[in-house]
This record gives C-alpha cells, sequence and structure tokens, in this order.
C-alpha cells in the first residue's frame, strides 16, 4: 500500500478493531471472571503431574548439569552418550534420598516431641504458673491475673475443642474417602511428575534449542536477543534465589540445632526445623518461626525462652549479615520497601508459594520497568537524568 493516506486510515482502523476485540475480552474477563477462574483450576488440575515434574526438573537441573560434566570428563570414546542417562537416574536418586533422609531423621523425633508436649502441656501450664509465683511473689493482683488468663485460655479451647475441632473431625471422618482419594491422587500426580521430570531432564538441552529456534523465527534478531536475554536472567534469578534459599534455610536450620543441643533448649530438633522451614520466606521467615518456637520453649522451661530468644536474634543476625549474603549475594537488587510490598502482595493472592516466590518475580519486573526507563529516557535524549540517578545510588545492581 504505496498511498500515504489509505496507509494511515488502514493503519487507524487496525487500531481501532484491536481497541474494541480487546474491550470486549477485558469485559468477558470481568464477567466471566469466576467462571475462568474455575476452567483454570481444573486445568492446573489436570496438569498437576506436568507442574509437580516441571518443579522437580528445574530443582534437580544444576545437580543434573554437574553430574552430566562429570561424567563427560570420566567416560571414554562412545561411552559420553551415557553421560546424559546417568546424570539423570543420579539427580533424580540424590533428590530422593535427600527427602528420604530428612523424612526418617526429622519425622520420629518430631512425632515423638509433639507426642509428649501435648501429654505434658497441662503439667507444665501449673509449673508455669508456679514459676511466676515464685518469682514475682504472692501479689495477689498478679495471681488474680494469672488465673483469670488461665481460665480464659483454658475456657477457650474448650469452646473451641467443642464447636470448632470436633464438628472439623467429623467432617473428616464422614469425609475419609474423599480424603483418602485425594492423597491417592496426590502420590499418582507425583509418580507421575517424576516421570515428567526425567523427561524434561533428559530433554533440557532439546528443548532449550526449540524454544530459542522458535523465538528467532518469529521475533526480528534485535527483539530476539532481548527476550532471550531476559528470559536468561529470569532463569538466573529464580534458580539463584530459589537453591540459595534452601540451601540458606538447611544451614540455619543445622546451626539452630547444634545450639539448641549446645545450650540445652527443649525439643531441640522440633524448633530447629521450625525455624529452619520457616526462613524459607524472606524478611518475615525468621519472626514467623521464633514465635512458635519461643512459645515451645517457655513452656518447658520459661527462662530458656527467654534465653532463645536472644539465640535467635544472634542467628538471624548471622544469617542477615554473613550466611545469606555468601550464598545469595545481592541477586534481587530490592530495596526492603519492595521486599516487604512483594511479600505481603503475593503471600495474600497465593499463600505460601507466593511469599516464596515473590522477591524474584518482583526482581524481574523491577529491571524490566528500570530498563523500559532507560530505553525511553534514551529516545528522549536526556541520558543525564539516568546518568545523575546512578550517580546519586552507586550500589543499584540492576538496569546498568
Amino acid at each position: 500500500m504505496k498511498d500515504p493516506y489509505k496507509r494511515r486510515y488502514f493503519y487507524l482502523m487496525l487500531s481501532i478493531f484491536g481497541a474494541v476485540s480487546l474491550s470486549i475480552v477485558v469485559f468477558f474477563a470481568v464477567y466471566r471472571f469466576k467462571g475462568i477462574g474455575d476452567g483454570l483450576h481444573k486445568l492446573t488440575d489436570i496438569l498437576a503431574p506436568f507442574i509437580y515434574g516441571g518443579v522437580v526438573a528445574y530443582l534437580l537441573r544444576p545437580v543434573c548439569n554437574h553430574y552430566e560434566h562429570f561424567f563427560s570428563g570420566l567416560l571414554p570414546g562412545k561411552w559420553k552418550r551415557l553421560s546424559n542417562t546417568l546424570a539423570v537416574g543420579l539427580s533424580l536418586l540424590t533428590g530422593i534420598l535427600i527427602v528420604y533422609a530428612l523424612i526418617i531423621m526429622i519425622a520420629p523425633q518430631l512425632y515423638r516431641s509433639i507426642f509428649s508436649l501435648w501429654n505434658s502441656l497441662p503439667q507444665k501450664v501449673s509449673q508455669f504458673l508456679e514459676w511466676a509465683r515464685a518469682t514475682f511473689g504472692e501479689d495477689e493482683e498478679l495471681v488474680l491475673l494469672f488465673n483469670r488468663v488461665y481460665n480464659a485460655v483454658y475456657s477457650e479451647v474448650e469452646t473451641w475443642s467443642q464447636n470448632t475441632l470436633m464438628p472439623y473431625i467429623s467432617n473428616i471422618v464422614s469425609g475419609l474417602g474423599s480424603s483418602v482419594y485425594k492423597v491417592f491422587l496426590f502420590v499418582y500426580n507425583l509418580l507421575i511428575g517424576l516421570i515428567v521430570a526425567c523427561y524434561l531432564l533428559a530433554s533440557r538441552k532439546k528443548l532449550a534449542r526449540q524454544s530459542v529456534l522458535i523465538i528467532r523465527s518469529l521475533f526480528k534478531p534485535r527483539w530476539a536477543e532481548l527476550l532471550l536475554g531476559e528470559v536468561a536472567f529470569v532463569d538466573r534469578m529464580f534458580g539463584g534465589f530459589i537453591d540459595g534459599k534452601l540451601l540458606d534455610s538447611a544451614i540455619i536450620g543445622v546451626l539452630c540445632y547444634l545450639g539448641c543441643a549446645i545450650f540445652r533448649f527443649p525439643n531441640a530438633l522440633l524448633v530447629s526445623a521450625i525455624v529452619g522451614i520457616t526462613n524459607v520466606i524472606p524478611f518475615f521467615g525468621p519472626f514467623i518461626g521464633a514465635v512458635p518456637a519461643t512459645l515451645l520453649i517457655m513452656i518447658e522451661n520459661p527462662v530458656k525462652g527467654l534465653w532463645f530468644i536472644l539465640f535467635a536474634l544472634g542467628l538471624q543476625q548471622l544469617d542477615g549479615n554473613v550466611i545469606g549474603p555468601k550464598i545469595l549475594g545481592d541477586r534481587t537488587g530490592l530495596s526492603s520497601f519492595w521486599v516487604l510490598f512483594a511479600i505481603v502482595l503475593c503471600g495474600g493472592l497465593w499463600g505460601l508459594v507466593g511469599m516464596v516466590i515473590c522477591v524474584p518475580m518482583f526482581a524481574v519486573l523491577y529491571d524490566i520497568v528500570k530498563k523500559l526507563v532507560r530505553r525511553g529516557l534514551q529516545r528522549k535524549g536526556q541520558n543525564e537524568l539516568w546518568d545523575q540517578y546512578k550517580a546519586d545510588y552507586p550500589d543499584e545492581p540492576l538496569g546498568k
């Protein structure tokens, strides 16, 4: 179309058509939001094995690459072809053995700790009240206050057990068949997911090459390079952050257990498991884990509970200033405000999973916005604003 007027009207028609179509799509999405959500939920249930398999394969990919590199240098000649197969098998075996070892080591002791704690809870509460009387004296007002608190808590627990817990248990018993079905469905999806993970790990290089070919066939070289660069950045951000956070949490859990054993804090394994698991959550994790852990110790020994608070603060400082930076570095580049905002938003939308993945996800969005801002300033010939910003904030790691 050589006529500029016709070309202009043609593009105007396309713009109007696109705007109207987008408006219809948005209206339909809002009007049928519940139906779309139900459809997505059903699709997620159907593809659950592939989701599980994708997560497992992504977590085991660094281990698989390490094994393949090792066998490629070890096996001679034609035997190198087996490097990938051996790496996939050993990486899955490594992951299964790690999970099995954790369950064998932690589960029995956790069960014993919880069972003994539940049985001795009334006695521990009485001992706590006696300790409070011996420490603070026989002050009538204080004694009355403790008795009121104890009676109020006991009454609330009794009411909760009668009005909430018992009906809940009845529902569980009545819906036992459905619960058993859900357990078997989860196990089935997990087993199929492990098979999917095998295929994904074995074909990871081929799938990556195919994705590159598709992107380069759809976009111009410049945009293809930009898109591939962003995909690589997302991979580094999510993979490095999640793997590093898991390793960091495992180290903190072990250190917490060693500290609890040295200082003879009660329920050491249960407390360490709580602290290590909650440490996976950025920012809020140490505080979330410290509260129930401190209560567990204070029930056994109130004085040691106070000492555990100091120990937990020291451990959190060690993690935040030494262990965490050594393992994770400054991968995200997000300020504390954006970390807090991301955790609150994603935690409210997607729960625990959202709290774990929110930081790398917001780091990617933050990086994209910064790159778009810089490109916009370059087009308008205002690079000095960007240079001034970098001079004022030289420690900014993203968007260089």
